[in-house]
């Protein structure tokens, strides 16, 4: 397993810090802003793959393709 990045967790307390809750805030707007959030573009069902590389590119294509669908339809 491979490890990317240093970020600790903060810990958990009985009240928020304004930092953490205005962290939680942006980060509510950003997923607010996704073009499409009541949306998902991959189709349902069962997926195997071989790889985790595999997957992520299934991943990827289908999130291009409903992006570009979104495009065309807003045009």
């Amino acid at each position: 397993m491979r490890t990317i990045g240093r970020r600790t967790e903060p810990p958990i307390t009985f009240s928020a810090s304004a930092r953490l809750l205005a962290e939680g805030a942006r980060f509510n707007d950003e997923i607010h802003r996704l073009p499409t959030g009541n949306r998902t573009f991959i189709p349902k069902g069962v997926y195997r793959f071989k790889s985790f590389a595999e997957a992520n590119r299934h991943d990827l294509d289908c999130i291009v393709a409903g992006m570009a669908q979104t495009a065309l339809e807003r045009s």
